[in-house]
């Protein structure tokens, strides 16, 4: 080699190992034909930086100008095609070796093991490995490493063994992948096996073996152990601190996260991005607000902000602790947003009831051209499962299936739970019957959740049977569900039954949210003495849920003195609940009792209590529109008005006759009767029946329970107008058909 080669040699060394490969690259170019040691030297160089299709470029130069290919040439490019995943070029590679008789060296075979365990050649890793004359701890790594990675656990601790039996010392590396067998396993009592080998070995003090033992031990728990280890080490770098901060994430210890933390800054250690990401999600997970925002500072100052994984963290910090105004400020400023930020920033708004926003946010992320994953679909499906957006949620569900994500139990489940929200029952049941029959409770949880929501307990009961004829068993959620729907649909006896046979027949004992469901079923009955008594006999103190079941109970039959007893407990337990004083304000207000209604009312004004107030919304054109009670503000207030007096003419002609019962209000007839036609239901409905073709479905959602009155002219109009209209409130599914509802008059 020339003077000048050999200098430049050294150059690109040295320029590769500062990471200045372009200047590196200059060097290189100096020279038409370049020795083959300086290609090896630029490869190299183009490995170490994960350059790997330039490695490839250069090799491929270096074959077509006919300069020599050595052992060192091939070992590099190897693992350019495994970092590249080309199998086609790595076996190119691999025959030049066997052609030019270079397989005889220790670290090339190594090479040509790793390169074909890499890609699950396991038969072909071995022959080669068998054959081969000297086998070095570099060969046994490749193919303990090799087993680990494709989970061949078996083999992994096999090769092991006859790796000791031939005399061969196993290296930290060794030992690494063995730990990483133990966590694929789960098997703690392997893993300590495996750490008592390693202390053996005399490997109590490697950084690399220890800090794989904290994350190994973190892994499955063992948060004691992990410490442990972590506390007796000598040296600790980075990567250490990193597994122990994140071991005490994982175990929801995140206080003692926070405080490692702050152990490794005062010590003078420096900390990167995966510091913080993990920090970040154990103030995610705990809904840290303050703490999420100090990091969020630390993580500005540093200039980690460009760091995807991290700024996507933060969206979901933000969103769990319900600063939406924050997490959209980061998603905008993001650069390079991938599909699971994306999809952060949606579940973010879902969660927190934005599911309008949700819906735009797919729309963006469609025009940007991010195809969206199982996540950030069956999110969206939630998003239109809130809204009642049918239309959008099929357009979900055709996209699931495009992507062979509709079969996906998760995905079926959010399928029944939205098609259930959108009144449409039957695409449920289609849904929950295709494909196999799963074995996951949730699922069929799902499918009676949806029966009960829409009075339909009979079907509800009849998923419980078949669950129970396919030897699946039922959970605490199921009991809860089919007691609602027994509940919504008038089966005192048969929920009953279910109720006492939880924890004789299931071994499942009936909590606080089982006890409101049975009051609630026995006082929508009227049958308040049974209730009574089952609330006394409880084997715990009745919650604020258990006492607003017996109160809208009262509510409903007008049971004006076992109201105020049940509101005064409950006021004794949440004092600041809008809700309670609003239900005791009406069965004052029904019972005309005015001057008690004007003090509950004085009461609320005095603690800056306010009345959830009503509104309903319509989707149509894929537009929700969203009405309040006398509201006038839409566009076409003028026609809707002009319609809505036609339509009562017209019910009035028909028979009907207002409940003014309903208007909670010291005003006179007329003006009751006035207020009534300003109801927000009232308003969609003949919003809808004027916006849609004449003969097709309406679908209402009401925030807030139907009253008595609506629920009366709903039936009227249905049949006046010759529609469905499907009206889904607070508490269940009416379908008024020709006339009648589906819940029979009893909700």
């Amino acid at each position: 080699m020339s003077k000048d080669q050999y200098l430049s040699t050294k150059l690109v060394t040295v320029y590769c190992d500062l990471g200045s490969l372009a200047i590196a690259h200059n060097v290189f170019l100096q020279f038409f034909q370049p020795k083959t040691i300086l290609c090896n030297v630029m490869i190299h160089g183009y490995l170490r930086n994960e350059w790997y299709s330039e490695a490839l470029d250069l090799f491929k130069m270096m074959r077509s100008c006919g300069l020599e290919i050595d052992s060192y040439t091939c070992h590099f490019v190897l693992k350019a095609c495994t970092g590249l995943s080309d199998y086609e070029m790595g076996m190119e590679v691999v025959k030049s070796v066997v052609d030019k008789q270079m397989g005889r060296e220790k670290f090339l075979g190594s090479a040509i093991i790793n390169f074909l365990v890499r890609f699950g050649k396991f038969d072909d890793a071995r022959r080669l490995f068998n054959k081969m004359r000297e086998r070095d701890v570099v060969s046994w790594n490749s193919m303990i490493g090799g087993y680990v990675q494709a989970s061949q656990l078996n083999e992994a601790f096999y090769m092991f063994f006859e790796m000791r039996k031939c005399g061969i010392t196993p290296s930290p590396i060794t030992m690494v992948s063995l730990i990483q067998a133990c966590m694929r396993s789960g098997d703690l009592e392997l893993g300590k096996c495996v750490h008592g080998c390693a202390i053996e070995l005399g490997m109590r003090n490697d950084i690399l073996v220890l800090t794989s033992l904290v994350n190994m031990y973190s892994n499955m728990g063992d948060i004691v152990s992990a410490r442990q280890v972590f506390e007796t080490m000598l040296m600790r770098n980075l990567v250490s601190w990193n597994a122990m901060i994140s071991g005490y994430v994982q175990n929801g210890l995140v206080l003692e996260s926070i405080t490692l933390f702050n152990r490794l800054v005062t010590s003078g250690g420096g900390f990167d991005s995966r510091t913080m990401v993990s920090l970040i999600q154990g103030c995610s997970q705990t809904a840290h607000l303050k703490n999420g925002k100090i990091l969020h500072g630390c993580i500005f100052r540093r200039g980690f902000e460009s760091n995807v994984i991290l700024s996507t963290a933060i969206i979901d910090l933000y969103s769990k602790c319900g600063v939406l105004k924050q997490a959209t400020f980061v998603f905008d400023k993001m650069k390079g947003r991938n599909v699971i930020t994306w999809t952060a920033m949606l579940v973010g708004l879902a969660q927190n009831g934005r599911a309008d926003e949700a819906l735009k946010i797919f729309h963006q992320m469609q025009v940007e051209g991010v195809v969206a994953n199982s996540v950030t679909l069956v999110s969206l499906v939630h998003s239109c499962a809130h809204l009642g957006c049918l239309r959008k949620g099929r357009s979900v569900h055709a996209h699931l299936i495009r992507c062979g994500y509709a079969f996906d139990v998760v995905n079926r489940t959010a399928l029944i739970d939205m098609y259930a929200k959108c009144g449409k029952i039957r695409p449920a049941e289609l849904v929950f019957n295709e494909g196999s029959i799963s074995p996951d409770v949730i699922l069929w949880n799902s499918m009676i959740t949806a029966y009960g929501i829409h009075g339909h307990g009979e079907q509800a009961l009849g998923v419980y049977k078949r669950m129970m004829a396919e030897g699946l068993e039922p959970n605490e959620t199921s009991f809860l569900s089919l007691l609602t729907a027994c509940s919504h649909s008038g089966l005192v006896e048969e929920g009953l039954r279910l109720f006492h046979g939880m924890e004789r027949y299931h071994k499942i004992r009936p909590t606080q949210k089982h006890y409101a469901s049975i009051v609630d079923l026995l006082s929508r009955a009227g049958r308040f003495e049974e209730a009574e008594t089952l609330v006394k006999q409880m084997p715990f103190d009745p919650g604020t849920s258990i006492l607003e079941s017996l109160l809208n109970g009262c509510r409903t039959h007008k049971n004006i003195d076992l109201a105020i007893k049940t509101a005064d407990r409950l006021l004794c337990l949440d004092s600041l609940s809008s809700g309670i004083y609003v239900v005791l304000s009406n069965i004052y207000a029904q019972a005309w009792r005015w001057d008690a209604v004007n003090h509950i009312r004085s009461l609320m004004r005095t603690q800056g209590l306010k009345k959830t107030p009503g509104y309903s919304s319509i989707e149509v054109e894929n537009q929700v529109y969203t009405f309040f009670a006398g509201d006038d503000s839409h566009p076409n207030w003028a026609e809707i008005s002009r319609y809505l007096e036609n339509l009562r003419l017209e019910v009035e002609a028909s028979g009907y006759v207002p409940d003014t019962s309903c208007v909670l209000r010291d005003v006179d007839e007329p003006m009751k009767i006035k207020l009534l036609w300003g109801h927000s239901e009232r308003l969609a409905i003949a919003f809808g029946l004027l916006s849609t073709p004449v003969g097709s479905s309406i679908r209402i959602t009401k925030n807030l329970r139907v009253c008595v009155d609506c629920h009366n002219v709903t039936k009227y109009i249905s049949k006046i107008a010759g529609r469905e209209l499907i009206v889904r409130d607070a508490n269940r599914f009416h379908h008024f058909v020709n006339g009648n509802c589906s819940c029979k008059d009893y909700w």
